[in-house]
């Protein structure tokens, strides 16, 4: 009993130490610290979050600019079942379902005249990316502006006011927060 007796002891604090001690203080360190990163990168308007800048979310309203394709088990952009397509490029259900995207994008956007860039109809890795870049939000403002009544210069000024460029510059690549850009867009004033 005299061995056991300080084995036991030694587990209960490390157990109290591990399991409790540091959870709470690098729990209490991070919301004092960093509170809108610990709690989820929410975004929203009051008490009401409306998603995080983590996360992509699935708009498919004409009047939102609509971010890349979710390959997410169940539901689009499902954090829960975060996955990529796992389809190889060479892969015909890979090809077949970027021509039904090209094509339901091309339906709803006939005012762009460009290509469809690639990131509109290829999944990213995760499932969950909330960003496209700035050509891809561009390549969506004859439809945004057609459904908000709205022209394409403001839409365009909306667009570059919401892009985010690394530091340094050569280091990234220059992107939208599509849901910050929606949010950005219903507080234009409506017409």
């Amino acid at each position: 009993m005299n061995l056991l007796r300080p084995a036991i002891s030694v587990f209960i604090l490390l157990a109290l130490l591990t399991g409790a001690g540091y959870p709470l203080l690098t729990t209490g360190l991070a919301q004092w610290w960093f509170p809108a990163a610990s709690n989820g990168s929410l975004l929203g308007h009051g008490d009401r979050p409306r998603g995080s800048l983590l996360i992509g979310q699935n708009f498919t309203r004409a009047d939102y600019f609509h971010g890349r394709p979710s390959a997410t088990a169940e539901t689009p952009y499902n954090p829960l079942a975060s996955s990529g397509s796992n389809l190889a490029l060479s892969n015909p259900a890979q090809d077949e379902a970027i021509k039904q995207r090209v094509a339901a994008l091309r339906a709803a956007n006939p005012a762009a005249g460009a290509p469809v860039p690639t990131e509109l109809v290829t999944a990213s890795a995760s499932g969950l990316d909330p960003h496209i870049s700035p050509a891809a939000a561009i390549w969506q403002i004859p439809r945004v502006a057609q459904a908000r009544r709205l022209s394409a210069a403001a839409l365009t000024r909306l667009v570059e006011a919401n892009t985010t460029r690394p530091l340094p510059y050569f280091i990234g690549e220059p992107v939208v927060n599509v849901l910050e850009l929606n949010m950005a867009l219903d507080a234009l004033p409506k017409h």
